[in-house]
């Protein structure tokens, strides 16, 4: 079998909901984001095969194949197809991983995998709200399926998952901060070598060049962020907030993946190898802890601890995910989201996946590591999780 390689990976800074990037169609960002990524790597446009895009909400300015619409925008050949998946928040780690497996099946030489969730103007849930009012429950799923699962909201789910763990409102707010604090102490040092300089506009709707994720917060205000009420629970018998859990965010990103004799050959450094390509299932009502058994899952595949990773990157979709993470694996807190997480710097659905496989690739190439493990929740109860090695 041939050898499934990250040649590089990109992305764009992450823009609050209604923010920077909230001009920009899906499709186009997408698009400037595969662009960004061939001109990077100067891999040769005619060698690429596919372009894999996850995106969640594929309807609107996402629907009709956002990946294969961001192959025509981007000027690709019309010869290189495209693709979109939903496996929700884990959807572009997904397409990095069915593009390592197209390369290593040796059904193609060059993959883009990547992703894209633009949330100001593609609204969570649009695929399964057309021609209501609003989304207002679970009315669109299979009536069968409710009397088989509970299936409750991820916001419940995290709350359980805090119940479960005996976690408390306090560390979830302190969680949180202290993704604030690195995310800005990352931003401030201008060590994000994966984020591409992309075009936005300001508050006014001028042209503006965006350089770093527009949701970190600077300074943290403490007595507000306590004061907050839960999301769905009274106050004072919930953990949950709109500050301890990710931000609703727009942006995309891409990975260039490559069979790594025909990348040598061709005359390009080839950066990360795969250890470790995980998707498993879990408890649908729970839904949020498939990061734990994902987790055991690559590390027995890789060969490896807990202990012998250098970077942790565990999506931030709500504090007492990662937390709860953490109590099962106890890693160094120092290489768990060392650059901060989706609490702070925002949460891009299709996106995110990508989006961190790439911060994790510049994290490790900035701090001298060498194995890195990515793994994120998903809805309905899944995970993904990849364990790379970097190389050189």
């Amino acid at each position: 079998m041939s050898e499934a390689v990250i040649i590089d990976a990109i992305r764009t800074p992450f823009g609050k909901r209604n923010g920077v990037l909230r001009n920009s169609r899906p499709d186009c960002l997408l698009a400037f984001a595969v662009r960004a990524l061939v001109e990077r790597t100067g891999v040769a446009e005619e060698q690429l095969d596919d372009l894999i895009a996850g995106c969640v909400s594929q309807a609107g300015e996402q629907g009709a194949n956002v990946g294969r619409l961001a192959v025509l925008l981007s000027g690709l050949p019309t010869r290189v197809a495209g693709v979109s998946l939903n496996r929700m928040c884990g959807s572009s780690q997904q397409a990095v991983h069915f593009a390592a497996q197209a390369v290593a099946a040796g059904d193609a030489k060059y993959v883009i995998a990547g992703g894209v969730e633009s949330m100001s103007r593609v609204p969570m849930f649009l695929d399964v709200t057309l021609g209501q009012a609003e989304f207002r429950g679970f009315e669109a799923l299979n009536p069968d399926l409710l009397q088989r699962y509970p299936l409750v909201h991820q916001v419940e789910s995290a709350e359980r998952v805090a119940e479960h763990w005996k976690l408390s409102r306090a560390e979830c707010d302190a969680f949180a901060k202290e993704s604030h604090r690195r995310a800005q102490q990352a931003a401030q040092a201008d060590i994000h070598r994966e984020i591409v300089v992309t075009p936005g506009v300001d508050a006014e709707g001028q042209p503006v060049r965006v350089t770093r994720d527009e949701g970190i917060r600077a300074v943290v205000d403490e007595a507000r962020m306590a004061s907050m009420n839960p999301v769905f629970r009274a106050p004072g018998e919930g953990v949950v907030t709109a500050a301890n859990a990710s931000q609703i965010s727009d942006g995309a990103s891409a990975v260039l993946v490559a069979d790594r004799d025909a990348a040598v050959a061709d005359g390009l450094r080839p950066q990360a190898r795969f250890r470790a390509r995980v998707a498993c299932g879990s408890d649908p009502v729970m839904q949020l802890t498939g990061v734990i058994p994902a987790t055991h899952e690559a590390l027995k595949r890789a060969g490896i601890s807990v202990r012998d990773l250098d970077w942790i990157e565990v999506n931030e979709a709500f504090a007492s995910v990662a937390l709860a993470w953490a109590r099962e694996f106890a890693p160094d807190p120092a290489k768990l989201n060392p650059w901060g997480g989706a609490i702070a710097h925002g949460h891009p659905l299709g996106a995110t996946g990508g989006a961190l496989m790439a911060k994790m690739l510049s994290g490790l190439k900035a701090t001298g590591g060498t194995l890195g493990l990515q793994v994120m929740c998903i809805g309905h109860g899944m995970a993904t999780a990849t364990v790379i090695e970097r190389l050189g």
